[in-house]
């Protein structure tokens, strides 16, 4: 894969891990830790969620095209698909639409089924031929064709609508909790989905409400949705992209309340990093994408686990 981004021109960046906030999305942990001075004076920093500020401080300092293959940290999350220590694929590209980055996404699939000389994936028995044509479809076509769910119809000027949400979702026979949010009841929906796509090919999601993608420019055609994708494959989401947002005032304003979730549902809020949204101020128009290298890894090799795939992973707990 390094080749490959080679001969696309890239540059490889090694971003650092430690970073004074680990992002800011409202439902991802951060591991923190403390650093301190020769004077034994105290900074909390944390571990990074993703290489994205650092890769985006890159982008305003000129850079065209990069890309980041190292470990991120994410707190209270392992599974079969999880490890709370991962290794993130990450890559920029400037002045292009976001569908450049969905088409490296295939490439990158296709190159993978390639490497280990398989043409069929299987996530617990669910198929995928990494090489057929790629699916592409809208939130708003998926909630409609498999939850029977008029995803728009809950997203209004003044900002989505919880109620609608929740009674198209009771509806659908899904549950829904009374202290429940739009983006909970949202979240719930995605979760009897998820396992519907990629089946067979590939399948690139596309659009998500803008409220879904915070750090991810509004789709020019309509205000309500955003230049956000995921890509699966065997019903696993591989991977994650944005046509990047670069409005300084605007990205504060959605970080702010998204830690304004966060505190809400889990008491706790992370700083923001005040030298990334000054560099927004100077970044260009730019569209990126996160894969999960140890999950696309898994597919191509037929793990079952992602422990499987990492070198020295942790015990168990």
């Amino acid at each position: 894969m390094r080749a490959w981004f080679d001969a696309q021109g890239f540059t490889e960046v090694d971003t650092g891990c430690l970073q004074t906030s680990p992002g800011n999305e409202a439902h991802l942990h951060a591991f923190q830790t403390e650093l301190i001075g020769n004077d034994l004076s105290r900074q909390r920093l944390y571990l990074h969620t993703s290489p994205e500020l650092a890769c985006k401080k890159l982008l305003a300092a000129g850079e065209k095209k990069l890309f980041s293959l190292g470990p991120v940290f994410r707190n209270r999350e392992r599974g079969p698909l999880h490890a709370p220590e991962f290794t993130m694929l990450e890559w920029y590209r400037v002045d292009v639409p976001y569908d450049d980055v969905m088409a490296d996404c295939i490439a990158l699939v296709r190159l993978a089924a390639d490497v280990v000389k398989t043409s069929e994936w299987h996530w617990r028995k669910v198929p995928c031929e990494p090489v057929r044509e790629p699916q592409r479809i809208t939130v708003a076509e998926a909630f409609e064709q498999h939850a029977g769910i008029d995803l728009l119809a809950t997203l209004n000027a003044d900002g989505p609508d919880r109620d609608a949400l929740a009674a198209r979702t009771i509806a659908a026979g899904i549950n829904v909790s009374d202290d429940d949010t739009w983006s909970d009841i949202f979240s719930r929906i995605v979760v009897t989905i998820e396992p519907r796509l990629g089946i067979g090919a590939p399948t690139l999601l596309t659009e998500y409400p803008t409220e879904e993608a915070t750090l991810a420019r509004t789709c020019v055609h309509n205000a309500r949705v955003a230049e956000r994708f995921e890509l699966y494959c065997s019903g696993v989401e591989l991977a994650n992209g944005f046509g990047e947002l670069a409005d300084a005032d605007e990205q504060r304003r959605r970080l702010n309340a998204e830690m304004a979730k966060k505190e809400a549902r889990y008491g706790d809020r992370y700083p923001l990093d005040e030298d990334f949204l000054a560099a927004l101020s100077h970044m260009p128009q730019a569209s990126g994408c996160a894969l999960g290298f140890d999950r696309l890894v898994m597919l191509a090799t037929g793990a079952t686990r992602i422990e499987q795939v990492l070198w020295t992973p942790l015990p168990d707990a």
